[in-house]
């Protein structure tokens, strides 16, 4: 099953005529950027040298090679779809795995206060191992070094952390494919020409702000006339990103050719304030979701394409990682490891394993998939 799933306003207003040149878009991080080839494929691929190992270390993690594990997943909040997702994935490979107990407890809200809390709280009370979505990759940091510190086993999805505050980060998808493959169904679908808007969760989410960026890298080099007006923060909130969006629409009007959902909430909402707005057709929207949330708009003809990998996959993916990490089977300097039903996956920048390639969703294959 393949599946996969953007950023930030201008740090400025664009000058008139220019689009997306090497400005800092608000959302995006400064890290280096890597942006595809304009006519790749765009799977979004390591390439070149692997780095070194860049990950941390429990202190004294003890011996527990094929044996029972109790592990936590602390996510950025549950309660929502594609954390449920996740959680299934996990539930799925510890039930494969027969030796593997995995509790996802988290705060309702994207807080990473919160968030750090929920961790700290069961490090107290003693697992094996952590897994985390992290709502702030540099605040979350501390916490997860403690637990290292306490030889409990860190691994990271969806949203990474600083990389030495946990061992492995199973990252869904390339950030640079994510990128080109969002651009490039919004060019596909408003033309070189049009201008568009993004709304997302919050500025300091850490997948957020390097899809925001690579995707900044990626238009100016391939679709330099598209122009980009504006991003919001929405918190990962239904009702915020709905109203977000829809003043994004009622400010911009005409001028607005598409908006960009960055989260498998925003991407739903923003989907709703056109349809309502009565604009299927005029206003085009393109994000990450899991397919049901968007089968009513995809079905209708108001979204044609939606990015994303899957989220169940990426859960198990984690658990695997976890269990081979537990057994000595995935070190520092690994190529690539074992992961049960989905075979070898990839080991990338130092200390990431890739779960593969975004997937586009769209009307001719979206029955196909129920999460």
């Amino acid at each position: 099953m393949m599946l996969r799933t953007l950023t930030a306003a201008l740090g400025m207003v664009l000058l008139a005529g220019t689009a997306l040149a090497a400005d800092k878009w608000d959302g995006g991080d400064d890290l280096p950027v890597n942006p595809l080839a304009c006519d790749a494929s765009g799977g979004g691929g390591a390439g070149g040298a692997a780095p070194a190992y860049d990950g941390g270390q429990p202190a004294g993690a003890p011996d527990l090679s094929g044996k029972p594990i109790t592990l936590v997943d602390v996510p950025k909040l549950i309660g929502i779809g594609y954390f449920n997702a996740t959680s299934k994935g996990m539930q799925d490979a510890a039930k494969e795995l027969g030796n593997v107990t995995v509790t996802t407890d988290g705060p309702t809200e994207a807080n990473i206060d919160k968030q750090i809390t929920f961790i700290d709280n069961y490090i107290t009370r003693g697992v094996n191992g952590v897994l985390f979505a992290a709502n702030d990759p540099v605040a979350i940091a501390p916490v997860l070094k403690k637990a290292l510190g306490k030889g409990i086993h860190v691994i990271g999805y969806d949203a990474n952390s600083q990389p030495d505050a946990r061992e492995w980060f199973v990252n869904q998808a390339q950030f640079n494919g994510i990128a080109k493959a969002m651009i490039d169904s919004m060019a596909k679908e408003i033309g070189e020409d049009k201008s568009f808007a993004i709304v997302t969760s919050t500025f300091t989410t850490p997948n957020q702000a390097r899809w925001i960026a690579e995707m900044s890298a990626y238009a100016a080099k391939c679709h330099p006339k598209m122009k980009w007006l504006e991003t919001v923060e929405a918190q990962e909130d239904n009702i915020l990103s709905f109203n977000q969006a829809s003043t994004l629409i009622n400010k911009y009007g005409d001028q607005l050719g598409g908006l960009f959902g960055m989260t498998s909430v925003a991407t739903p909402a923003s989907a709703e304030a056109v349809t309502q707005a009565k604009l299927c057709g005029k206003v085009a929207v393109v994000g990450l979701a899991t397919p049901n949330a968007m089968k009513p708009y995809v079905n209708s003809g108001c979204v044609k394409s939606v990015v994303l990998w899957n989220p169940v996959d990426l859960g198990y993916a984690a658990v695997y990682v976890t269990r081979a990490v537990v057994d000595g089977k995935l070190k520092p300097g690994a190529t690539e490891v074992e992961a049960g039903k989905l075979g070898k996956l990839q080991i990338v920048n130092g200390s990431e394993v890739l779960l593969g390639p975004p997937f586009i969703y769209t009307k001719d294959n979206i029955a196909g998939f129920d999460f």
